[in-house]
């Protein structure tokens, strides 16, 4: 007698799968989908909710960047817990009047490049990658860049890197802060660079990398592109719209 699964005809979907972690061909199983793609989605979607509201391991954080050779400031935003974070994006978009003083006295006169590194919708996201993306750029700069302390914040959005920067006196901020997680990217890491940082800066002045991981844009070629935007804004005086990410041209033969 033959095999059960001998007769169960072949998945035409098992090859596309092992390329993407979208959720395609799922099947059916009478009108609703099957029993294990049903608790795989609600295994993604508890793990997307835990990647918004675990909190940053600060300490964990620090200690791993000391190690690297970074100089460390901690620093957040005036959202004083994650609800407030979560329901006051406004509030996460400035720093506390604490970390304001302190950053104002920590500032030893003009840097070139100020970079935070942040919590934002993914902590799990920043805790996993920051440390392997900053020794990436931090060769890819080959110190070409003079840079203030790290800024660690907590329940902080992209704009704190405005206020951060203005104060440290930095051509440009750079911060980087987990990304919302999607079903299939929990720990995804984002990059936002803006020239000129102050208050009161808008979108269109930041260049942004995201899909920061090891199964999206390897930080190591994300450091890359991160080098060579912050080189081109600080060359051209600009960042945001106006300035194109053609690095990977510099890739092509000439």
């Amino acid at each position: 007698m033959s095999d059960e699964g001998e007769l169960r005809p072949a998945d035409p979907w098992a090859v596309l799968r092992r390329h993407t972690p979208a959720r395609i061909g799922l099947g059916r199983a009478g009108t609703s989908l099957p029993t294990a793609e049903v608790l795989r989605f609600a295994a993604a979607h508890a793990q997307a909710r835990d990647a918004v509201h675990v909190p940053l391991d600060m300490p964990a954080l620090a200690a791993a960047l000391e190690a690297d050779g970074w100089q460390t400031l901690q620093a957040r935003s005036r959202a004083p817990t994650r609800e407030d974070y979560l329901r006051r994006p406004d509030w996460g978009r400035r720093l506390d009047e604490a970390s304001a003083t302190g950053l104002r006295h920590a500032a030893s006169g003009p840097v070139d490049l100020a970079i935070v590194v942040a919590d934002g919708l993914s902590a799990t996201a920043t805790q996993q990658h920051a440390v392997r993306l900053l020794r990436a750029l931090r060769e890819a700069l080959a110190g070409a860049l003079c840079i203030a302390p790290l800024v660690i914040a907590t329940q902080a959005r992209v704009a704190l890197a405005d206020e951060v920067g203005e104060l440290l006196q930095a051509r440009i901020a750079l911060i980087l802060l987990g990304e919302r997680p999607g079903l299939s990217s929990p720990d995804s890491l984002g990059a936002y660079l803006t020239h000129g940082p102050r208050v009161g800066c808008t979108d269109s002045q930041r260049n942004c990398i995201s899909n920061i991981r090891p199964q999206g844009l390897a930080p190591e070629a994300a450091a890359q592109r991160i080098a060579w935007l912050l080189k081109e804004a600080l060359r051209r005086g600009l960042s945001g719209t106006a300035l194109k990410d053609d690095s990977e041209m510099e890739l092509l033969p000439r």
